[in-house]
């Protein structure tokens, strides 16, 4: 059984101190400390563990020993015209190699979700890679979050293995929790895009050439050619609405003409 809730102490924050040097291989300056988690979650931010019970010793909550994935995100404040709006950067989500492809990771944002709302937080937002395939389809598809802003090289050089020494070019998730389209998303009917504009193609074998001295080339040719047109599509006002794979398993990103509500700071029937 997995249990999924706010971690406790210092040696559950350190366990997510560890995580990070499992799933991305971050050497120290790239790592956030212990001390940071505890912070974050001082101050209205989150720190989420996703529990294995089943583990030897886990305990009926689970304890350090048995975390396989943790959600950190951080308190904001966005103005507006109408005034300044509280919001959580959600700044990392890992999941154990061995459990992942289970829903994890969705059932963490969920979570992040469930709690931000409980204190009338509604909006949250994310940086991902834009040539990583699964983070795509579980942000915008099953997530319901669009995307309308590009940031070039944003955390600049990285000791990340999943990076492959490319440029940290990131997209940014914006979900806005209690809309339509959300709600829509995650009762698994996610809204169509009225009128395809534009796409972005993302081969399924981008992730081995990232890993390969021989293929790295051909992975940055395609990160800059997809940044410019992501560049070019977010200044005619399109947004990434849509995400879906095709037969090949090659990643599109299908962008077109937001509605209002998926742009406004407050949801709907707020």
């Amino acid at each position: 059984m997995i249990v999924i809730r706010s971690c406790r102490g210092f040696d559950e924050f350190e366990a997510c101190v560890q995580m990070q040097v499992e799933t991305w291989g971050y050497d120290p300056t790239d790592m956030i400390p212990r001390k940071s988690f505890l912070v974050a979650q001082k101050i209205g931010g989150q720190v989420i563990g996703a529990f294995d019970t089943a583990l030897a010793g886990a305990g009926p909550e689970g304890g350090p020993e048995s975390m396989v994935g943790f959600a950190f995100s951080l308190p904001g404040i966005k103005t507006y015209p109408q005034g300044p709006m509280p919001y959580l950067h959600s700044h990392m989500l890992a999941v154990k190699e061995d459990h992942r492809n289970r829903g994890l990771g969705a059932q963490l944002k969920l979570k992040q979700r469930d709690e931000a709302l409980s204190r009338g937080i509604r909006h949250m937002e994310w940086t991902f890679d834009p040539l990583q395939i699964k983070n795509a389809f579980l942000n915008i598809h099953k997530l319901g979050a669009f995307v309308c802003e590009y940031l070039v090289d944003f955390y600049g050089v990285s000791s990340s293995r999943l990076q492959g020494g490319l440029p940290t070019d990131r997209l940014v998730a914006q979900w806005r929790l209690g809309s339509q389209r959300v709600v829509s998303a995650l009762e698994n009917c996610p809204a169509a895009v009225a009128i395809i504009e534009e796409q972005v193609i993302v081969p399924w074998s981008i992730s081995e050439w990232k890993a390969s001295e021989a293929g790295r080339d051909r992975a940055l040719a395609v990160q800059l050619e997809n940044r410019s047109k992501f560049q070019r599509a977010f200044k005619r006002g399109l947004a990434v609405l849509g995400f879906h794979r095709d037969a090949e398993g090659n990643g599109i990103f299908e962008l077109g003409t937001p509605n209002q509500a998926d742009l406004d700071p407050e949801p709907e029937g707020t």
